[in-house]
């Protein structure tokens, strides 16, 4: 498909700091290696020069192109005064989790002026997926929006409050905001096409805290992948992508273009109480053969789009609903027919008491957390992989997640007077090659939200979703079982829930967390720990040497 095109175009929708997806294909195995070095580089936006984290000086960041089969070996070198680690996100790790990097999960974090090489191979996977710091607001810096604060301070401060962090400055398409922030104008993106030519354009949602509408005036888009997978494909105006999300759409530009320029535009779409960076990036789709567009002082007419309101709880639905797998005899949809565990996870908001010591703002000296189940996550001191690994989990973490809400209530109407929530280091384990049917659960506590959840380790078929409480009598029966999407990513709707299959087939230890960055610093995390299947190539290997240490 990418071949018969004339040029491929990655866009990251929002929140580009540093472009660095990872884009597969297919051909025969080869062994790629990349050195990442992480510093410190003077970056000006918004008239303001500041220093922020990068990967090999370079803003966009370094892009790696893979292709399937392919064993990528990467070198990070840490420059900088954080401790840092790099998750490749979407890439399925077949028994490498070792090389997943989300801090203290897979592995302790790269300390200063130390690094560690992530090995992996990529396996039956194409399309695009992307990398990015996985500590902490850091990527806000290796990957992510414009903020002239200090990511790191801003959500310090935060959590010593117990109150939601400040917003964003700008949002931005490749790195640049575009013209519709003060002194922005010459950071602005721009994309030249040709006329009749076709392009595949890779969008990516790298924001810290929001979902995206993306559109581009008076053009149609076709989407046909979606976290590299190759889907059924459709025509719209509109595209939703969800922090996490990638999706590539084919854009055919005009035969008979008019003399214009045509807005490229994305927005929030934010359906919680909290506050949210309600601005728009821009950037400018511009033919070629617009002759007036070289002259000196000449403004070509603007074309813009239409985006829906923030909170279009209705499109999104719809939106979503298009989106399904190519389930075709070469690119199949596995979907688990039968399950053998069933969880039904409540996500959402409350609060936690804090201690004396602590000068918290909300009532009663209380901050706002998030959690799963009623269970608030709490990261430990020790990569949970290398507890399970090494068989000592004593004081890391325990394997009592709840499979149900600890309490039933009416879960998207009037929230429970007691709202408090617990925090604790939990785990599922699952038995090797265990096929799970998770029902996510969206709560009305302090207020109904979309929340995009990822799954580390594995892809997931979403074979359902709706409004309202999930019905277990009245919903499995019209599961999508023949053609759902598969993600990795996915959005649980506002005052809804969604349901997910995924076959346990990859030994290790698997984050899942909501990729709004704030909501995972407030505990709306968990993890899963698939156990070693019985043949040899079933278990997960030992660490490599250079594990980090904590």
């Amino acid at each position: 498909m990418a071949s018969a095109l004339l040029r491929v175009v990655f866009l990251v929708v929002s929140a580009l700091w540093i472009l660095p997806q990872i884009t597969l294909a297919k051909h025969a195995r080869v062994t790629r290696h990349y050195k990442f070095n992480v510093k410190l580089q003077n970056v000006t936006r918004l008239c303001q020069t500041k220093s922020i984290v990068t990967v090999n000086g370079q803003f966009p960041g370094p892009r790696i192109i893979a292709r399937e089969g392919d064993r990528l070996v990467i070198k990070v070198v840490n420059h900088v005064q954080y401790n840092l680690s790099i998750h490749w996100h979407g890439i399925r790790q077949l028994k490498s989790g070792w090389a997943d990097g989300p801090a203290y999960i897979t592995q302790c974090p790269i300390q200063t002026g130390q690094s560690y090489v992530y090995n992996f191979t990529v396996v039956g996977q194409r399309g695009t997926l992307w990398w990015h710091a996985h500590i902490s607001w850091l990527r806000a810096t290796v990957h992510g929006d414009w903020w002239k604060a200090d990511t790191e301070a801003v959500i310090n401060q935060a959590m010593q409050t117990g109150l939601a962090p400040n917003i964003s400055d700008a949002h931005t398409i490749n790195g640049l905001p575009g013209p519709l922030y003060n002194c922005s104008a010459k950071d602005t993106f721009k994309l030249k096409v040709q006329p009749g030519k076709t392009y595949l354009l890779r969008l990516i949602n790298a924001a810290l805290n929001d979902e995206m509408f993306f559109s581009i005036a008076n053009h149609t888009l076709t989407v046909v992948e979606a976290d590299a997978v190759y889907v059924k494909p459709f025509k719209t105006n509109i595209v939703l992508i969800t922090p996490g999300q990638t999706t590539n759409v084919l854009l055919t530009a005009r035969h008979k273009p008019p003399h214009a320029s045509f807005v490229i535009a994305a927005r929030p779409y934010a359906t919680g109480p909290a506050s949210f960076d309600n601005t728009t990036t821009t950037g400018l789709l511009e033919y070629k053969n617009n002759k007036t567009s070289s002259l000196p002082n000449t403004k070509l007419p603007l074309f813009k789009p239409k985006l829906p309101i923030f909170n279009d709880t209705v499109f999104a639905m719809k939106f979503n609903k298009k989106v399904r797998s190519l389930a075709n005899a070469r690119f199949p949809a596995k979907v688990p027919k039968t399950v053998d565990r069933r969880f039904f996870f409540t996500v959402g908001l409350g609060i936690l008491p804090c201690s004396k010591n602590e000068k918290c703002q909300g009532p009663n000296n209380t901050r706002v957390a998030a959690a799963v189940n009623n269970v608030s996550f709490v990261m430990p001191n020790t990569a949970l992989l290398q507890a399970h690994f090494l068989n000592q989990s004593k004081g890391v973490f325990t394997t009592d997640f709840p499979a149900n809400p600890p309490i039933k209530f009416n879960y998207t109407g009037t929230p429970p007077s007691n709202i408090m929530v617990k925090s604790g280091t939990k785990v599922v384990v699952l038995p090797f090659n265990s096929s799970v049917e998770l029902v996510l659960q969206d709560t009305s506590i302090i207020g109904a939200e979309s929340h995009p959840l990822h799954l580390h380790g594995f892809n997931f078929f979403i074979v359902g979703q709706g409004v309202g409480n999930f019905d277990p009598k009245k919903d499995p029966p019209k599961f999508n079982l023949v053609d759902p999407i598969e993600r990795n990513t996915a959005g649980v709707p506002s005052g809804g829930w969604v349901a997910l299959r995924f076959l346990a087939d990859n030994p290790g230890v698997w984050f899942m967390h909501c990729h709004l960055e704030v909501h995972t610093s407030w505990g709306l995390k968990m993890a899963w720990i698939v156990q070693d299947g019985k043949h040899r190539n079933h278990k997960l290997p030992p660490p490599p040497s250079d594990l980090p240490k904590c």
